[in-house]
C-alpha cells in the first residue's frame, strides 16, 4: 500500500513538472523573465517536492501505525477465534461421544429386543403347531386350566383327571360340599372351525364357517352334559372351560343362541378370566363352609370359657372370704396393740415404791410375754 502511495505522488510530481514545461514553451518568454519563471518554478517544485516527501513520510509512519494496530487487532481476534473454533470443537467431540454412547446402548437394547422378537416368533410357531395338532391342543388347554385352578384354590379344593362313577375321566373335579356339589371342569378348543371363520373371504364360506363352529360347540356342550352332570355322585352344573379369549368373545358376540342352549343344559362356558373369577366365588364359598364347620368347635370352647370363668369367680369370691377373715385378724392385733401401748404409758409414769410390789408383781404379770391381753 506504501508503494502505491509513493508511486502515485512521484506521478503527480512529474505530471506538474511537465504541464509547467509546455506552459512556458507555449509562452516563449524571452530573457531574464524565462529565467526567472523558470527559477520560480524550480524553487516552487523544490518545495512542492520536499512538502510531498513529508507529507509522504507522516503517511508512512500512519500507515505503519495502523498496519501494526490493525495486525494485532487481526491477531486478538484470530485468537479469540482460535480459542472459540477450539472450544466448539471440544464440545462437539464430547457431543458426538455421548450420542455414540447412547447409539451403542440404544442398538444393544435394539438387538436385544430383536432376539426376544425372535425367541417370541419362534415360540408362537410353535403354539401355532402344538395348535394345530387336536391332542396337543386339548393338553394346551388342559395345562391352562391347572394353571389357573392352582393359583386360586387350595390343593384340598380341587383334583385333576379323576375317573367318575361312569367310567369318564374329568380334567379337574372341584370339591365342593353338598349343594351344590362336585363341579367337574372339562377344556375344549373349537379352533378349527374358529379359524375357518376367521378365515372366511365370502358370504357362503362365512355360513359355511358359522355352522361348523355353532355345531362344534353344541356337540362339545352335549359331551359335557352327558358325561360330567351326574345325579347324587356332582352338581348338576359343569364348567366348560375355553382355553382362548377371542373365541370366548366370538361366541357371545355372534352365537347367542348357543350360550342359551349351554345354559338349558347346565353347562357354563368360560374363558381364563371368567374361570378366574369363577373360582374367587367357589374359594369364598369353600371358606364359608370351613366356618360353619368351625362353628360347632367354637361354642364348644365357648362354653367351657364360660365355665372356667364361673370357677374362677367362686375362687375369687373365697380368696375375698379369706381377705376379710385376715382384715379382722389384722384389726384384732391392732386393738390389742393400742392397749398394750396404753398400759405401758401407765407403767412408765408410776413411781415405784416398796408398799407397791405387789401391785407391781401384778403389772409385770398382766403384761408378761405369752399372755393375750385384751
Amino acid at each position: 500500500m506504501e508503494s502505491w502511495i509513493v508511486f502515485a505522488a512521484l506521478g503527480g510530481l512529474v505530471l506538474g513538472a511537465l504541464i509547467a514545461f509546455f506552459a512556458l514553451r507555449a509562452f516563449r518568454p524571452d530573457g531574464s523573465d524565462a529565467e526567472r519563471a523558470i527559477g520560480e518554478l524550480t524553487g516552487r517544485l523544490s518545495q512542492m517536492a520536499e512538502s510531498q516527501a513529508a507529507q509522504q513520510s507522516r503517511m508512512a509512519e500512519q500507515f505503519q501505525t495502523q498496519e501494526r494496530a490493525l495486525a494485532k487487532a487481526l491477531e486478538d481476534r484470530f485468537g479469540d477465534f482460535s480459542k472459540k473454533v477450539g472450544d466448539r470443537l471440544h464440545e462437539t467431540s464430547e457431543s458426538s461421544r455421548e450420542s455414540l454412547a447412547d447409539l451403542r446402548e440404544r442398538l444393544a437394547v435394539i438387538d436385544k429386543a430383536q432376539q426376544n422378537i425372535t425367541e417370541l416368533s419362534s415360540q408362537v410357531v410353535g403354539l401355532q403347531d402344538i395348535l394345530a395338532n387336536k391332542q396337543a391342543r386339548g393338553a394346551f388347554g388342559e395345562v391352562q386350566l391347572r394353571d389357573i385352578v392352582e393359583a386360586i384354590l387350595p390343593p384340598s379344593a380341587y383334583a385333576f383327571q379323576v375317573t367318575l362313577a361312569n367310567g369318564k375321566r374329568a380334567d379337574c373335579l372341584l370339591n365342593l360340599p353338598h349343594p351344590p356339589g362336585p363341579i367337574v371342569i372339562d377344556a375344549k378348543f373349537p379352533l378349527e372351525s374358529y379359524e375357518a371363520l376367521r378365515a372366511a373371504s365370502d358370504d357362503l364360506q362365512a355360513k359355511r364357517a358359522r355352522s361348523a363352529f355353532a355345531a362344534d360347540v353344541r356337540r362339545h356342550v352335549q359331551a359335557i352334559a352327558e358325561k360330567y352332570i351326574l345325579p347324587g355322585e356332582t352338581a348338576e352344573s359343569a364348567l366348560m372351560f375355553l382355553p382362548s379369549e377371542a373365541v370366548y368373545a366370538e361366541l357371545h358376540a355372534s352365537f347367542r343362541e348357543v350360550i342359551e342352549e349351554s345354559f338349558r343344559a347346565r353347562v357354563w362356558i368360560v374363558s381364563p378370566t371368567t374361570l378366574m373369577a369363577t373360582l374367587n366365588t367357589v374359594r369364598a364359598v369353600l371358606k364359608d363352609v370351613r366356618m360353619r364347620e368351625q362353628a360347632g368347635k367354637i361354642q364348644e370352647e365357648v362354653l367351657s370359657l364360660m365355665k372356667d370363668l364361673d370357677r374362677l369367680g367362686k375362687r375369687v369370691g373365697n380368696l375375698e372370704g379369706h381377705f376379710d377373715l385376715a382384715r379382722r385378724d389384722i384389726e384384732q392385733i391392732k386393738t390389742s396393740s393400742g392397749k398394750i401401748m396404753t398400759r405401758g404409758e401407765r407403767i412408765t409414769g408410776l413411781e415405784l415404791e416398796d408398799e407397791d410390789d405387789v401391785e407391781a408383781e401384778e403389772i409385770t404379770e398382766t403384761i408378761r410375754p405369752g399372755i393375750a391381753v385384751e
